[in-house]
């Protein structure tokens, strides 16, 4: 059975709907401290380095088990923003945002016995429209703190859709996962029909 490296409902919702069998088991990883390591890395890279992460930490006390880690990390100019510490951070998250340009980066990776066997990063463009203040404090408050586990502050099965004007890219990779790629390699490794 396949192991999700994660206890992210984005991307177990993902799983579910896709009548992948698998069961959580989150990884413990210094995601900071992995981030600090790569400094001057492309947002792909990061990405990927902490999808990684996450499946190696877990596969190493999983033996035999394929391991499923993912990450995703939001651009914005030549600023990287993680998720929001509160309330107030995730509202200066937003202000920053409007009217501009985001870059998502997801990725995902497959370990298994400690060794990666597996590896997919995938990128969307999402323009965020011009936010006023006010749309700021509604928003959130709805969305807090739902949003709090969420780069970009925003979840794009919910309200978070009203935050954009356009978006270019997979949906799946917007939810946080490239999931296409992933049920693609689950049948290259024998644990989904093909």
């Amino acid at each position: 059975m396949l192991v999700l490296a994660s206890q992210s409902q984005s991307r177990r919702a993902m799983l579910d709907a896709a009548g992948v069998a698998f069961e959580c088991a989150p990884a413990h990883v210094d995601e900071r401290g992995i981030e600090a390591g790569l400094t001057g890395a492309a947002p792909a890279e990061v990405a990927l380095a902490l999808a990684e992460a996450k499946a190696l930490a877990v596969s190493q006390q999983r033996p035999g088990a394929l391991v499923l880690g993912s990450d995703s990390l939001v651009q914005v100019g030549s600023r990287r923003f993680d998720k929001p510490a509160s309330r107030d951070d995730a509202a200066a998250h937003l202000r920053f945002f409007s009217g501009q340009a985001m870059e998502l980066h997801s990725a995902a990776a497959l370990a298994r016995d400690g060794e990666v066997v597996w590896r997919h990063g995938e990128a969307a463009r999402l323009q965020v429209r011009p936010l006023s203040p006010e749309f700021i404090d509604g928003y959130l408050a709805r969305e807090w703190p739902a949003v709090a586990g969420c780069v970009g502050v925003f979840r794009i099965e919910a309200l978070g859709v009203q935050l954009f004007e356009k978006i270019e890219g997979s949906h799946f990779t917007v939810l946080g996962m490239p999931l296409l790629a992933v049920l693609g390699a689950l049948r290259e490794f024998g644990e989904m029909a093909a």
